[in-house]
C-alpha cells in the first residue's frame, strides 16, 4: 500500500481548487439569471457587457481548475481570457457613463 503524505500546502491548494470550481458555478448561475432582465430594460444596457464578463470569469475559473488538477494546461488561455474580461468591463463602464449622462 502506498503511503501518500499530504502537506498543509496540498490541502490548501486542493481546497482552493474546489472553491474556484464552486465560484465558477455560482458565476454561471448569476449570469444566466441576469441575462433576460438585462436585455429587456434599457437602463441595464451596461449589464449586458458585465454578464459576458461574468461568464468569461466562470470560464477562466474552470480553465484554472483544470490546470491545477493537471487535466489540461495552456499558457495562452490564462492570459487571453482575462484580457477579454477587462475589455468587457471597460465597455460596461463606458456604457454606464453614457447612460448616467442621459445618452441612452
Amino acid at each position: 500500500m502506498n503511503n501518500i503524505v499530504l502537506t498543509t500546502y496540498d490541502w490548501l491548494y486542493g481546497i482552493a481548487s474546489i472553491s474556484t470550481a464552486f465560484l465558477a458555478v455560482v458565476a454561471g448561475i448569476l449570469a444566466i439569471s441576469l441575462f433576460e432582465a438585462a436585455f429587456k430594460v434599457k437602463d441595464m444596457k451596461a449589464w449586458r457587457f458585465l454578464i459576458f464578463a461574468l461568464a468569461l470569469f466562470g470560464v477562466q475559473e474552470v480553465v484554472g481548475a483544470l490546470k491545477i488538477f493537471g487535466v489540461y494546461s495552456t499558457p495562452h488561455l490564462t492570459h487571453i481570457i482575462p484580457s477579454f474580461i477587462l475589455a468587457f468591463l471597460i465597455a460596461a463602464l463606458v456604457n454606464q457613463i453614457y447612460i448616467s449622462r442621459g445618452c441612452k
